[in-house]
């Protein structure tokens, strides 16, 4: 097991992770391996019993009340579907455990309200999972925005797609938007101020929207667009920033050189440089930030405010929203 980090002779805090799906085995898989998982929760007995055989010693449990009740709990971490957050995360607050929420932390803005204002009094921890608010290569493009490398920022771009079969949210907004408009917020150090447009498609029988295009505007007259899918044949993550100086290029699916600067007016290649950036696994960090904040009492980069801004802003997108049927 890897000693965690930042011990300075203290007793660990225990972390119970409630939801270990997909992404939920990624957060046991860090938490175990940071030194600082205590129990696990999911409604799945072949789950349970998969990840018993695969960490020693830690406790497993099908009731939520199991983890909000345990007095050797210290934080929990909610990785459920996301009509299911609000309700998790106050339980355990109510409890007294810190809380660290995947995205998004609620899905209305009043619920998130609330359970910020509820953290707050209880003085406990609110997390919320925008993980690319941790990636270093996020950060290092973050660094050279701030110190004027790319020079006045005229718009920016993400496309996010890739297939879904589980479709486990009302949207694809709701699943995939939020990565991309906490990562533009935090890169530019703004919130969109209005949604010009949106335009959500449905390609299944269910009736979610699955393929969406969101166009908004942020302060300083930047354009933001996010293009996001559950029905696109080949994985995309791509991030792009123009400015009247240099453009940068994030591009997620690769195994390393992910960030890219070109010439203003030549993107026929990057730069010669590659920026170098912390090669360390952004969920890792995460993790270790959570354990961190409840340990010294430091606002989360995620607080719950920050889940808010990214609340409100989907909630705009969907009032927005125009839907076609293909």
């Amino acid at each position: 097991m890897t000693i965690p980090f930042d011990l300075d002779n203290q007793a660990l805090e225990k972390i119970a992770v409630i939801g270990c799906g997909n992404w939920g085995k990624n957060l046991v898989r860090n938490f175990y391996g940071l030194g600082f998982l205590y129990k696990v929760c999911d409604l799945n007995p072949q789950t349970l019993a998969d990840l018993q055989k695969q960490y020693r010693n830690i406790a497993v449990t099908s009731e939520f009340s199991d983890v909000f009740t345990d007095p050797e709990v210290d934080g929990v971490v909610i990785s459920t579907p996301s009509f299911t957050h609000y309700e998790l995360a106050r339980e355990a607050l109510l409890n007294g455990k810190h809380v660290y929420v995947e995205k998004p932390v609620a899905t209305s803005s009043e619920q998130t309200l609330e359970l910020v204002a509820l953290a707050k009094e209880l003085g406990l921890i609110l997390m919320v999972g925008h993980l690319l608010l941790y990636h270093p290569a996020v950060n290092r493009l973050r660094q050279f925005i701030r110190e004027g490398y790319l020079g006045q920022i005229k718009n920016i771009a993400s496309d996010r797609l890739n297939t879904n079969k589980f479709r486990p949210d009302k949207s694809v907004i709701w699943d995939l938007a939020p990565h991309d408009v906490s990562m533009m917020s935090y890169l530019l150090d703004l919130d969109p101020e209005d949604i010009v447009s949106v335009i959500g498609y449905q390609n299944r029988e269910d009736g979610l929207v699955d393929d969406a295009h969101i166009d908004m505007i942020f302060p300083k007259d930047i354009a933001g667009h996010i293009h996001i899918s559950w029905v696109h044949p080949v994985k995309q993550v791509k991030l792009i920033i123009r400015g009247t100086e240099r453009s940068a290029l994030i591009d997620d699916t690769l195994g390393e050189n992910k960030l890219h600067l070109f010439n203003k007016d030549d993107f026929s290649s990057p730069i010669e440089e590659f920026p170098e950036y912390l090669d360390i696994e952004p969920l890792k960090l995460e993790c270790q930030h959570f354990i961190n904040c409840i340990r010294h009492g430091y606002d989360p980069k995620s607080d719950g405010m920050n889940g808010y801004q990214v609340v409100r802003v989907l909630e705009m997108a969907e009032r927005k929203m125009e839907m076609i049927q293909v």
